[in-house]
């Protein structure tokens, strides 16, 4: 029975030489007996033909006569994915698969680069497969007679769900499966595919809603990563942030020219910039072999990037994490990883990109920007070995993103409040929604709520004869359907030569601080600023060379817990006498000086060094938390003693401590009295400490644009950031006077919290140091550890003729190296 429901699956892979592994198998199966699940696979296991297959076997197997002919279907499964660029691909393989057994399906992409002769075409003969974006999905939920769309519908795939669980996006795609759940016929199923997640039953939950039973396939397919550390020629003993980097260029090249095909991964679109302008100026014979992929460059470059990579043309690609996932492409030879990822699954799933195949491992070439990130190195591998991965936890009650969908059901076919509200507590994210919640979200979309009733634009959707609510004004309806989605990025201005050529777009932040004349390297070109008009910079090439690279803000990326946790492990060991990777060995003289001036903390030992320098008295805390929480802790401990001493605090941070620096004595000791590591008024001692209300204003920002407050803008025509900040801090103002229950303020303070100031991670950190041994030290010089806190506040404070790098030198030229 089983092969024979199979049998034309099995053929397919026999013809194509394949073994048929046997998760794909148990999902085929299991998708033919009517259940729902999660499938978790690694990177180029055969993930998308375990859940292509069974949706085309059971359309044959219910068909057995006419699965041949050609027939108007409708659309009998969705595939949604997180990226546009992963779409053609995919779309390409499924093609393939009908075409070779016969069946006259089409599989066609609808997101929101589809022109409109193909729109039109799907809607008046929708394809048996649609690809398609969580965006585009809700767009197709704001169509008239969408259910009659939905009615074939048998499933709905949701691929890399590990990418969207965590984020608002992901909110959006459970809100559409338990809306189309409720519409679609008793077979319909869902599945997600996952490759790299450590909490796969929240994912499963989070998937399948308040009601499904969690199902979960998990592959018993362990992808080898072979990690080869690229050791620095001199490990030098006091490291600082990227200092190394591109010194390590000339280790680097060979290992690009022995591969094939190689993908080179930087974690900012700055260092993506500088290392594929100093590959070239190294290397100008790789001219038109190399290539540039990121975030911010035009899409049709991208575009050609990719295809360029998927037909073997390109040699190098140097990248962000733009081609981490989602981007299907011919396997490359091997991976390079400039700096430490920050996390485990983020560097297994770049580390999946090299030989992206079933059963042959996968090698990945790890290049420090300072020496102790061999430490990072060492924790990566143990991680990795262990399959100790980060979590993923959706948002919880996300107000803005239920008002856009209820707008989307509004300007639709409408919908009725009971049954909807039903359909929305099903969803994970929705589960504890209260019906007093439910009413003012109700009241607010139609009558404006308390503080804008006397607006007509915040009148969107009005009760109709029918029962049903709806929105009846055309204008309205068209300002949605252009502002859906919950991705909102920072104003962005767009860079073009005067002949109109598209380069890609900037932060606005970055060009203010430009003056015209000023040069800028940017998609691997000098370009000299000649104008700014509106949210358009004109450019033309400059033959004068400069140093001054895009940056973007937000570009670091903080430390995970998980793998801040495998470092204090690592050092554990070290402190036991136990070196068990290259990578310690050759850090060894970095922790050997740091435990001569003071100590090696560990998952015991919570250190503080306190050290006078000319610069001023410095106090080093190392918790191991990360860049994101040393950036509140240093601001909590600061207030904190600023509460019981008059003392003004300068700070800095990386991703293993921070530190607070003053021009006057310290007595750490006597601070450490005054318990300054309590949980008690923890949530005020935060709010007073940093500048909440701005926090909450700029978060405030993004809620209202997802909530369909503030309107972004025509295609063409988009709202400059200055109207569009102008109007959210005029309704943050009107909510704050006269609506305080608002729920979206409500939103706005609980993100900044939960989200920008991670409070639950703060208090597990605390937690972790109230259990710790604290141990003050008072070391004669900087130590290796505080040495590159200390560059990181010089680099960003300091006004001087003299380069970073000669201060640094001069200072290191001070201690005592031995």
């Amino acid at each position: 029975m089983e092969n024979t429901r199979l049998a034309i699956g099995l053929a397919y892979f026999k013809q194509k030489n394949w073994t048929l592994f046997p998760f794909q198998e148990q999902t085929w199966n299991d998708y033919l007996d009517g259940k729902s699940g999660l499938l978790n696979a690694p990177t180029g296991s055969g993930k998308t033909f375990a859940l292509w297959f069974p949706v085309i076997l059971e359309y044959i197997q219910n068909n057995p006569d006419t699965w041949m002919k050609a027939k108007k279907n409708g659309i009998q499964l969705i595939w949604v994915t997180p990226l546009r660029a992963l779409a053609q691909d995919i779309q390409k393989a499924m093609q393939e698969v009908c075409e070779t057994i016969g069946l006259p399906w089409q599989v066609v992409v609808r997101n929101g680069d589809t022109d409109a002769k193909t729109r039109a075409a799907i809607k008046r003969r929708p394809p048996e497969c649609l690809i398609t974006t969580p965006e585009t999905l809700h767009v197709l939920i704001s169509q008239k007679d969408h259910t009659h769309l939905f009615q074939s519908l048998q499933a709905i795939v949701v691929d890399e769900w590990h990418e969207l669980v965590g984020n608002k996006r992901g909110v959006q795609v459970q809100l559409a499966l338990e809306y189309i759940q409720s519409i679609c016929p008793s077979t319909f199923r869902r599945w997600a595919i996952s490759a790299t997640m450590g909490n796969l039953q929240a994912a499963a939950r989070t998937l399948l809603g308040e009601n499904l039973p969690i199902h979960i396939i998990k592959a018993a397919i362990k992808k080898q990563i072979i990690l080869h550390s690229v050791i620095p020629e001199e490990v030098e003993k006091y490291p600082w942030h990227g200092h190394l980097g591109i010194r390590m260029l000339d280790q680097v090249i060979p290992i690009i020219e022995a591969g094939g095909s190689v993908l080179l991964f930087t974690n900012t679109r700055s260092q993506t910039e500088i290392w594929y302008q100093k590959i070239l100026e190294v290397r100008p014979d790789w001219a038109g072999w190399i290539a540039m992929h990121h975030g911010s460059l035009d899409m049709s470059v991208r575009g050609w990037v990719e295809n360029a990579l998927h037909e073997g043309i390109l040699k190098l690609v140097v990248c962000t994490s733009s081609l981490d996932l989602g981007v299907d492409f011919r396997p490359v030879d091997r991976v390079i990883q400039v700096g430490s990822p920050k996390g485990v699954s983020r560097f297994m799933q770049r580390a999946g990109r090299a030989s992206h195949q079933p059963g042959l491992p996968s090698e990945i070439f790890f290049v420090p920007t300072n020496s102790l990130e061999l430490i990072e190195a060492a924790a990566l591998r143990d991680a990795i070995e262990k399959e100790e991965l980060e979590s993923q936890f959706p948002p919880i009650l996300a107000y803005d993103v239920l008002i856009q969908f209820l707008v989307t059901l509004a300007v639709g076919d409408g919908f009725d409040e009971k049954p909807i509200y039903a359909v929305v507590k099903k969803c994970h994210s929705y589960k504890n929604l209260s019906e007093a919640e439910m009413s003012w979200i109700m009241d607010f979309i139609t009558k404006g709520g308390a503080s804008l009733g006397s607006y007509e634009d915040f009148l969107k959707v009005v009760p109709t004869e029918d029962g049903l609510y709806r929105v009846t004004n055309k204008r309205i309806a068209m300002k949605h359907r252009l502002s859906m989605g919950t991705i909102v990025s920072e104003a962005m201005i767009k860079v073009k030569f005067k002949n109109g050529a598209y380069l890609g777009t900037v932060e606005e932040s970055f060009i203010s601080k430009m003056k015209i004349g000023d040069r800028f390297f940017f998609t691997g070109r000098n370009l000299e600023l000649l104008k700014v008009n509106g949210l358009t910079a004109l450019v033309k090439l400059s033959e004068k060379k400069t140093r001054n690279v895009v940056s973007w803000m937000g570009a670091r990326m903080s430390l995970s817990s998980r793998l801040s946790d495998k470092i204090r492990e690592i050092l554990e060991l070290y402190n036991q006498g136990i070196i068990l990777s290259d990578e310690i060995l050759h850090a060894a003289p970095i922790l050997d000086l740091q435990n001569r001036l003071s100590i090696v903390p560990d998952r015991e030992t919570f250190l503080i060094e306190s050290h006078q320098s000319n610069q001023g008295y410095h106090v080093f805390f190392y918790p191991f938390e990360g860049r994101a929480i040393h950036e509140l802790m240093s601001a909590l401990i600061a207030y904190r003693i600023s509460v019981s001493y008059p003392v003004t605090f300068s700070m800095a941070m990386n991703d293993y401590g921070f530190e607070l620096l003053c021009d006057s004595a310290v007595n750490v000791e006597e601070i450490l009295e005054e318990d300054i590591f309590t949980l008690k008024n923890l949530r005020e001692d935060i709010l007073l400490c940093v500048n909440e209300t701005e926090m909450t204003r700029r978060k405030f920002r993004e809620i209202a644009s997802i909530a369909g407050l503030v309107f972004q803008g025509y295609p063409g025509k988009p709202a400059s950031f200055k109207h569009v900040q102008a109007n959210s801090s005029l309704l943050f103002q009107v909510f704050e006077q006269y609506d305080p229950d608002n729920l979206l303020l409500k939103q706005a303070h609980g993100e900044v919290i939960d989200q920008q100031m991670e409070e639950d991670k703060m208090i597990h950190a605390l937690q972790k140091i109230n259990r710790q041994q604290i141990i003050v030290k008072h070391p004669v010089q900087f130590t290796p550890f505080s040495f590159p806190i200390m560059v990181d506040r010089l680099s960003r404070t300091s006004i001087s003729s003299e380069s970073i790098e000669d201060r640094i030198a001069k200072i290191q030229a001070q201690f005592q190296m031995d």
